[in-house]
């Protein structure tokens, strides 16, 4: 008897690398509905797959660019960016979306986050933040909220955490964004957004991470996703400044920044060029 194939057609299988699939996520962990988001925005954009990449780091959300049928890269710790920055200007029609996670990004990336953003490359970087270092150890990170409980702060957390949106905008990122995995139409029509335009767009994407943060702060599988719905405030173009990110008490999203001024190619184009005599 011919084998009948009754498995419904997903509307992401042309962007996912189906026989990679399960992936390696644990339940619970919101990283999944992130990337959905990421690629239904790249889907329905309108830019031409064929000229999209997208680039990942070391981490659990860093394995999001092996799951998606793009021309891909997942690069060494903490260097996203600059290999992102590399594809756009050897191509510079490529259309570079950077997936990854808040450890890699800015804990051990932070450095390459300030001057890409500073240089307003033409790029957008979606950062999953779960607050730990998911897949190797669950470390403390620089998002880590103070007195929190890791593996390298079995007594509770020092240190603040940054404010992310405020150091993109301190930065230089002229689109700047944050969501949780709950406000996945938001969240993905964001990116869509960010992907049309051109410059230095950030998004910050709130996520449970249950297995490596969750168990150590005795949170159960659905407190982060109540904090998300309770907690949470959309105000649209307040100042980055003003977000708020008191994790369990006040959350702050929206839309913070959404302007225009030169890319790094159009600088570049300006002052490194030779004129024409």
């Amino acid at each position: 008897m011919e084998k009948v194939n009754t498995r419904p057609d997903h509307p992401l299988d042309t962007l996912l690398r189906t026989d990679r699939i399960p992936h390696i996520w644990c339940p619970g962990c919101g990283i999944g509905t992130a990337f959905s988001a990421c690629l239904m925005a790249i889907q329905s954009s309108g830019v031409d797959l064929v000229k999209t990449v997208m680039v990942s780091g070391i981490g659990c959300s860093g394995r999001g660019a092996g799951y998606t049928r793009l021309d891909s890269y997942h690069t060494t710790h903490g260097r996203a960016i600059p290999f992102a920055t590399g594809m756009k200007l050897a191509n510079p029609e490529l259309n570079v979306v950077v997936f990854s996670g808040d450890g890699d990004l800015f804990t051990i990336g932070g450095n390459h986050f300030i001057h890409a953003a500073r240089r307003n490359m033409d790029m957008t970087v979606v950062c999953v933040n779960n607050f730990t270092y998911g897949m190797t150890g669950g470390q403390a990170s620089a998002t880590t909220p103070c007195l929190a409980k890791t593996t390298t702060t079995p007594a509770g957390n020092p240190d603040p955490p940054f404010n992310l949106p405020l150091l993109a905008y301190a930065s230089g990122a002229t689109y700047i964004a944050r969501w949780t995995i709950l406000h996945t139409r938001d969240l993905t029509k964001s990116i869509e957004e960010a992907i049309r335009r051109r410059g230095f767009s950030f998004i910050e994407v709130l996520a449970p991470c249950p297995t490596g943060y969750g168990r150590r702060n005795k949170e159960k599988p659905l407190d982060t996703l109540k904090i998300y719905q309770n907690c949470t405030v959309i105000k649209n173009g307040a100042h980055p400044a003003d977000v708020v990110m008191d994790f369990g008490k006040n959350i702050t999203l929206g839309i913070f920044t959404d302007q225009e001024r030169p890319t790094f190619a159009d600088m570049y184009e300006k002052t490194c060029r030779p004129k024409e005599k």
